[in-house]
């Protein structure tokens, strides 16, 4: 059976908090609202709507919705970087001539420049997806894993029947994405390969 390995983006592949965060406290400037950088840490992940409506006023949300994705592609994307093991990872999966999936609660032109900056070859990219969501896209490209770093993730994954994998490089230790389902969970992606390499050997015999 083809290989389909299915990632979320943030905090998973690359490093973006810095990125985001900017981004996000200088929309909510222009529309009036003032607020500390590490009170975005625990949203990176969630939806765009959910993380604003937990800030800004409903009257000014799509407002702010319209300046964050405006000022991303030049405030937040020129300092994401891909994290520990990201290269590795995907490279790995190619060598096993399998298709490398992203699958994020970004739009997916916001997706597909974040990649391509950090010079991520990927496959597939669906974007605008959240938990069950992303379980559906999963499902439907025939995923076969899904590797995240939210709780989220670990519920996408169960919901597509994928092998759940958490890593603890976002806002959650390796207690939270067990519980919300990971069958494993690394500290980073660095030992990627080497489980990819025993998932397929498995998967042969």
């Amino acid at each position: 059976m083809p290989l389909t390995i299915g990632f979320d983006l943030d905090l998973t592949l690359v490093d973006s908090a810095e990125g985001i965060t900017v981004s996000m406290t200088e929309a909510f400037r222009r529309v009036g609202v003032v607020i500390e950088p590490h009170e975005l840490l625990p949203m990176i992940g969630l939806p765009l709507d959910t993380t604003l409506r937990a800030f800004v006023p409903d009257d000014r949300v799509d407002e702010a919705r319209v300046i964050y994705r405006e000022l991303y592609p030049t405030l937040g994307i020129p300092g994401t970087k891909p994290l520990p093991g990201a290269v590795e990872a995907v490279d790995a999966i190619h060598a096993h001539h399998g298709t490398v999936l992203v699958v994020s609660a970004k739009i997916e032109s916001a997706v597909r420049a974040v990649l391509a900056h950090v010079g991520l070859p990927v496959d597939d990219v669906v974007g605008e997806r959240y938990a069950e969501s992303k379980g559906v896209a999963l499902r439907e490209r025939g995923a076969d894993v899904y590797v995240g770093d939210h709780p989220g993730d670990m519920v996408g994954a169960r919901t597509a029947g994928a092998y759940a994998i958490g890593v603890t490089t976002g806002g959650h230790d390796a207690l939270a994405l067990r519980e919300a389902g990971a069958d494993v969970v690394f500290a980073d992606l660095l030992d990627f390969p080497y489980w990819l390499d025993d998932h397929v050997a498995v998967g042969q015999a």
